[in-house]
């Protein structure tokens, strides 16, 4: 009764037109952040935290929470409708959104990264609100050797990603793992692969590079055959049937539910983020799949998946920030900063000290989630048109948002030379036929991985990964997932050969 009377209290404070107007304000704007190659969701909030500055600490926040929530739908629609991912945790979504797209069922992509969104952000604000305390307990006895192990599960996706060349996908993810040792030890501080480069002591900052390898390898691979008047079979967007029908969405219900659970999870352990979730739950979604090998070719699973995952995981970031005083994430750290401008400390005590405000952020957060369904069902329709540029201009636009993109980053011109030259690998890979998910997957967990995993032997020694129960499961799962590929390729092995 306590947490349903709080619930009333928190929706009571949203009447008026400014709350309203707040979370609108922060959707659009979000959205946009999102969308655009190089604004990332943490940047989006950084950016529109000077704006609240002399707001009420309610709208302040409910304001900053909706740019959070927003900016990871609107990374989707960049990735579906041009391969350019607008975020990173966008990247799984542009496997089988931008295929779709070349399919001319843009619309699909975009409608159903819209409605898995909007579930998964549902999920995890539902699970905040109801158990934000027990969760929070559990993610704060994380051991670095369960970090380690959970990074070592994530990469064990990399079987999925890489489709029937196992080979050549395992060679990728090192790849990425060794690009991610680039820059200033993280233990010692000791320089590695920086050549006397002071912008490398950081590493390669990742928006440049999945821009490059995603965005400007298709653009160099268009460039080498005669350019079409648009772009595949694009013309067909214009038929309202190539749009999901309800029972479509429907189709997608398990796996939109199993990924949503999955980035609650993922985010509520810190430091892991959206983008881990996303690759987690795309695998999960492919391994459980009827029709694993249609993935990377079009599957509205893998959509689901990765959307469901990535915006799931903002109410599971929430929850070690506002019981624990933890920031799950880079955003949730930009909203400590608001808290504390406006003399709040999150923690336990903001709970019983402040019910209104908490419990009215988790009002905002289900309000904005229907309002970005409703600016996206708006939207999309003029989204889709994206795909009807004539390629003539649509490359030079994909180019200069690379270029603005990456510069945007850390307003260097490194990271523009970074993106270019991620851009020709990916080109180059692309020729002959390597994948690129896996790079950036072992650029996204290779300094969890290494961090988790050295300060592991550094508390405990080499036998803590075994001796701790949750990073013994961890592992085990790691090898079965591992595993699981190769046995499946034995069984089919042996079904084809010939029966004496």
């Amino acid at each position: 009764m306590d947490l349903l009377n709080h619930l009333i209290l928190g929706f009571s404070s949203l009447f008026g037109i400014i709350p309203i107007l707040a979370i609108t304000a922060g959707v659009v704007f979000g959205i946009w952040v999102g969308a655009m190659p190089g604004l990332s969701p943490s940047m989006g909030v950084a950016l529109m935290l000077p704006f609240t500055f002399r707001m009420p600490a309610n709208i302040s926040l409910i304001m900053l929470t909706a740019v959070y929530l927003a900016s990871n739908y609107g990374g989707s629609i960049t990735a579906v409708t041009i391969n350019t991912p607008g975020t990173p945790s966008a990247i799984a979504t542009a496997f089988d959104g931008y295929p779709l797209a070349q399919q001319g069922k843009a619309g699909w992509g975009l409608g159903i990264s819209l409605v898995a969104s909007v579930v998964g952000g549902l999920v995890g604000i539902i699970i905040l609100i109801l158990f934000s305390k027990p969760l929070a307990v559990v993610a704060v006895k994380m051991h670095p050797a369960e970090y380690f192990s959970l990074a070592l599960l994530g990469l064990t996706s990399v079987a999925s990603l890489g489709g029937k060349n196992g080979i050549k996908a395992f060679g990728m993810a090192m790849f990425g793992l060794l690009l991610s040792t680039v820059g200033l030890d993280p233990i010692s501080g000791v320089k590695r692969f920086t050549f006397g480069q002071i912008e490398l002591f950081d590493g390669f900052n990742l928006i440049p590079a999945l821009i490059g390898l995603f965005a400007l390898s298709e653009v160099f691979e268009r460039l080498e055959t005669k350019l079409p008047e648009t772009s595949g079979s694009y013309k067909d967007v214009k038929n309202e049937g190539e749009w999901p029908k309800w029972r479509d969405y429907w189709k997608l219900k398990r796996v939109t539910l199993q990924s949503s659970l999955v980035g609650t999870l993922i985010g509520i352990f810190p430091g892991a983020g959206s983008s881990i979730a996303s690759f987690l739950s795309y695998d999960l979604a492919k391994r459980t799949s009827k029709t694993p090998e249609t993935f990377g070719k079009g599957n509205p699973e893998g959509v689901a998946a990765s959307e469901a995952a990535n915006s799931a995981s903002v109410g599971g970031a929430m929850v070690p920030l506002l019981t624990l005083g933890i920031p799950g994430s880079a955003s949730t750290a930009v909203l400590i900063s608001a808290l504390m401008i406006h003399d709040l400390v999150p923690g336990p005590m903001l709970f019983s000290q402040q019910p209104a405000l908490v419990y009215g952020l988790f009002a905002s957060m289900l309000v904005a989630n229907l309002i970005i369904f409703v600016i996206g069902l708006l939207g999309s329709r003029l989204w889709v048109k994206v795909a009807l540029i004539p390629q003539q201009l649509l490359i030079p636009l994909i180019i200069s948002i690379a270029v603005v993109g990456s510069f945007a980053v850390n307003n260097s011109l490194f990271d523009v030379f970074a993106c270019l030259g991620f851009g020709v690998v990916g080109w180059l890979l692309k020729r002959y036929g390597f994948p690129m998910a896996p790079i950036v997957l072992g650029m996204v967990l290779g300094s969890l991985a290494e961090s988790s995993f050295r300060r592991a032997v550094i508390m405990g020694g080499y036998s803590v990964f075994f001796t701790r129960p949750a990073s013994l499961i961890l592992i085990l799962v790691s090898i079965l997932f591992f595993a699981l590929p190769f046995i499946q390729a034995h069984r089919d092995k042996k079904r084809l050969l010939p029966k004496n």
